[in-house]
């Protein structure tokens, strides 16, 4: 038994390493994300550093995976993503989709028809809006503006802004951020059309 044990705990280290590569995280956004230092990450993954549960817990969490997948556990094949639906202080609901740290973080959010009393803030970042039904405010800067579904918008959040429903009903949306001001890149481009040079 304590050569299992043993035999776990030196897997810790190349599990972890091949994870955080696998996301295409460095060590210093990993470090950020769980206020572990670099050089015990760095440690952790050579294994020069025993794994403890103060350490595995933050991992484990910015990666968004059970600690059970860290430390090797059997896979009991329950396929199910269970996402952890979240009330904000406006009464929205917010699910968080992005299971992974990183620069981009993607949302759904449920707005109540009673939010409908502009609040405008302003905060670093870059943000992106899909309507999935309903009618949204948008009020950004100057603008005042209603969106439907299947529009869009982007915008950076250094600007004041505020997004609400109009008061007709509930609004469903997805939502881009990137806290540091990074934007949505679609690397996809139009096809050609026939016939032109």
């Amino acid at each position: 038994m304590a050569d299992d044990i043993s035999g776990a705990l030196a897997a810790v280290g190349p599990r972890l390493k091949d994870l955080r590569t696998r996301r295409g995280l460095t060590l210093t956004a990993l470090s950020e994300a769980t206020g572990i230092s670099r050089s015990t990450l760095s440690r952790l993954e050579s294994g020069q550093r025993r794994p403890t549960l103060e350490l595995l817990l933050p991992i484990s969490q910015a990666h968004q995976v059970p600690l059970d997948e860290l430390v090797g556990a059997p896979d009991v094949g329950d396929p199910r993503v269970r996402l952890k639906p979240v009330r904000t202080g406006h009464d929205a609901t917010v699910v968080p989709l992005t299971r992974t740290p990183g620069p981009l973080q993607a949302y759904k959010m449920v707005i109540p028809a009673g939010r409908t009393t502009p609040e405008p803030r302003t905060h670093e970042g870059y943000e992106w809006l899909y309507v999935l039904s309903g009618r949204l405010r948008l009020v950004l800067a100057d603008h005042d503006l209603v969106m439907g579904q299947g529009e869009a918008a982007e915008f950076d959040t250094r600007l004041p802004h505020w997004f609400g429903s109009t008061g007709e009903g509930p609004v469903e949306l997805l939502s881009l951020f990137g806290r540091q001001g990074e934007r949505m890149h679609v690397r996809a481009q139009p096809r050609a059309r026939r016939g032109s040079a």
